[in-house]
């Protein structure tokens, strides 16, 4: 394959350029044209790497499509292999949310065995689109979480864990109330039931988050999985996960601790959906404001799978970025802090995971997306 007349975003620099591909991976990047025939002319468009997505809970969606409704999981999982890839995500980390808790709601060890065992056959078949892997977050205030670590942790494509502790009165939800609010979004509950969910996690919050905590990091390490601490709010939190030997801070929700993590070189991933609304829907920090104070490292499109490269585009008008640097945060940045090495930027040696993109004004349009030169949507 070889491309023209495009618009190619590297490490460092856009220019309008060629690539070559062959057997999968780049070749040769280089400005100017060419006169082969056989190129495929871009007409200017953007050559993008494809995105690395890290964290996403798009599957869910597909999975509860409403609330009570639960979907065939291989449907489902097309779907969302289809709608990710549609949005330039090359290789995606799909979310499964272990530690069983009243609060739970979708997120139980059954979907989840059906859920990999869906990935696994649709692999298996050559029915994906996108490059899957998997990230278990890991509810650390649970009685079970480290059993269903035991189980899900030796999958062959689990290659990140995030330790979360979402106990009413901790970290993201250090306000009861808005804990609550959340909880309530599809039907109110009762003082009642409130207060016995309220006691009955705080309980097991006490019980289990530091051990569990703990036992989860050292597995990671055992079995060469990336770990990111997951909502930072204290300077002691980061501090905590800096003892851990953790080298990802996901989603801090103060300025104090995306410091903190700027300061011991953690690097902080931030929602996507945060930058393109203008701020966070719980009311944590904004992830502008903290590209702005260049503290922003990764993007995760956490819900919504365009929104990264819409926060991508955007993190150039609203914070002044350079678009390569801004492209990193979903490419480059996020494929090294997981070690995938062989991915994540248009540079010769490289697999050839790309996207096609035209801008509509403001807006970003993903004309086509390529894995390892194939083009899949």
């Amino acid at each position: 394959m070889l491309i023209k007349n495009a618009r190619i975003v590297t490490r460092d620099e856009e220019f309008i350029g060629v690539v070559r591909i062959e057997n999968g991976l780049v070749t040769d990047v280089a400005s100017g044209t060419t006169s082969a025939p056989a190129a495929d002319d871009w007409d200017g468009d953007y050559l993008l790497p494809g995105f690395v997505e890290l964290h996403t809970d798009n599957l869910e969606k597909h999975l509860a499509p409403r609330p009570g409704v639960m979907w065939n999981v291989d449907a489902a999982f097309v779907i969302h292999d289809a709608q990710v890839a549609a949005a330039g995500i090359t290789t995606v980390f799909d979310s499964l949310a272990i530690g069983s808790r009243t609060d739970a709601g979708l997120r139980g060890d059954r979907i989840h065995r059906d859920a990999v065992s869906a990935l696994d056959r649709l692999a298996e078949h050559d029915l994906l689109r996108a490059d899957h892997f998997l990230h278990l977050r890991c509810e650390v205030g649970t009685e079970d979480v480290v059993e269903l670590f035991d189980e899900f942790g030796i999958h062959r494509l689990v290659k990140l864990a995030s330790v979360m502790d979402h106990t009413p009165g901790q970290r993201q939800w250090r306000d009861p109330a808005k804990w609550r609010q959340y909880q309530e979004r599809n039907g109110k509950w009762s003082e009642e039931k409130m207060q016995t969910a309220l006691v009955e996690l705080s309980e097991l919050q006490t019980r289990y988050a530091d051990t569990h905590r703990r036992c989860i990091v050292d597995r990671c390490k055992t079995l060469g999985i990336s770990v990111a601490s997951h909502d930072d709010t204290l300077v002691e939190h980061v501090e905590e996960a800096v003892r851990d030997g953790i080298a990802i801070s996901e989603f801090p929700t103060t300025m104090a601790a995306a410091h903190t993590a700027r300061k011991h070189g953690l690097a902080t991933v931030m929602g996507a959906p945060n930058v393109v609304r203008g701020g966070s829907h719980s009311g944590n920090v904004s992830a502008l404001e903290l590209a702005k104070e260049g503290l922003l490292d990764i993007l995760s499109s956490d819900y919504v799978p365009s929104s990264l490269m819409m926060a991508a585009f955007q993190l150039v008008r609203d914070a002044g970025w350079s678009l390569p640097r801004a492209v990193a945060t979903v490419s480059t940045v996020p494929a090294k802090a997981v070690g995938l090495d062989d991915r994540g930027a248009i540079e010769s040696g490289l697999r050839a995971d790309m996207v096609r993109v035209r801008l509509s004004g403001a807006i970003p349009v993903p004309r086509a997306t390529y894995v390892r030169g194939n083009r899949v949507t």
